[in-house]
């Protein structure tokens, strides 16, 4: 080796080597991160739109079933400015999708979370009636995605959101087979024989009650909305009718007993709040005698003979009329 490839050899070895040599091993772990960024140069571009026309050549059914939907109207609105992107309003902008065709590249609702799916149908219809309570319900909890009751792509409103009644009990009831089954007891609602459906009574997307239980007039129980003879208001009120509501007496959807009730007869419903319960100026219930009513004897064993207006009552606080 000659005096200057020695010195040009120690130069290098000085500065290059000693430079690139890690001071600790987090920088030595750091430092080829930091080369191959700036090989592969500044990060890729963000996707950007394409177009349905351009989704629509290789989704050609979708495409097709897509411009007879309602959700077509994106396409050829200016809703949320995307107009001619109705596809991408769902499945985010698809240009690096198109180049790789892999399904990771774009929005994929097989493969997303059903908090992302509900995310993303939100973006539109968060603030419509329908959805109040939608991310608080139930179902929400229970990751129930809104495309599990609906078809994105339907080629018609039908489809989209089942309007007849077969269609919707059917929905209903691919998840709530126990409440399908209690529609087979003697007495109940006349829900298999078509003449309601599981959304009169309930809100799938969402409620302010238990049970996703539809309101009516002034935050009332839905019940009164066929019932309306029971509405009142009264001025005698039966406590449980305002405090537990129509399900402290009756079975909702179907029941073996008469009235739908939760008991086989009337006493046993009664006697569950109003047993030997004491009243001025005497006992009013009682199994003894001499208690007032006995309920050995049959006169005492159907309460509504007497007590007749057990909703409520206009003029009586006994509820006798």
């Amino acid at each position: 080796m000659t005096g200057r490839t020695r010195a040009v050899f120690t130069i290098l070895l000085a500065t290059g080597l000693a430079g690139a040599a890690p001071q600790d091993s987090g920088q030595a772990s750091q430092k080829p991160a930091e080369t191959s960024k700036t090989a592969a140069g500044a990060p890729s571009p963000p996707a950007t739109y394409v177009g349905s026309e351009t989704c629509g050549m290789c989704h050609e059914d979708i495409g097709k079933a897509y411009a007879k939907s309602p959700h077509a109207v994106v396409n050829e609105g200016d809703l949320h400015h995307m107009k001619g992107n109705g596809c991408e309003s769902c499945h985010g902008p698809g240009s690096r999708h198109v180049e790789t065709l892999m399904p990771t590249d774009i929005r994929n609702f097989e493969t997303i979370s059903p908090a992302q799916i509900d995310q993303t149908c939100l973006t539109c219809h968060r603030n419509q009636p329908t959805t109040s309570g939608r991310i608080e319900a139930s179902h929400g909890h229970n990751a129930i995605a809104c495309t599990q009751c609906h078809a994105i792509h339907g080629n018609s409103a039908e489809t989209l959101v089942a309007r007849k009644p077969a269609d919707i009990n059917a929905k209903c009831e691919g998840c709530h087979l126990d409440v399908k089954a209690s529609f087979t007891q003697p007495f109940g609602h006349r829900l298999p024989q078509l003449a309601m459906t599981c959304v009169d009574c309930h809100n799938p997307h969402g409620s302010f009650k238990p049970g996703l239980m539809r309101l009516t007039a002034a935050n009332e129980p839905g019940c009164l909305r066929c019932h309306s003879q029971y509405r009142g208001p009264f001025p005698v009120e039966h406590a449980p009718v305002r405090d537990e509501g129509c399900t402290a007496c009756h079975m909702p959807h179907g029941s073996a007993n008469a009235k739908m009730l939760i008991r086989a007869n009337v006493a046993q419903v009664c006697l569950e709040c109003h047993s030997n319960l004491p009243t001025v100026p005497r006992p009013v219930l009682g199994v003894v005698p001499p208690a007032f009513h006995d309920l050995t004897s049959p006169r005492y064993q159907n309460c509504t003979i007497c007590h007749q207006k057990i909703h409520g009552s206009y003029v009586d606080r006994d509820l006798l009329r």
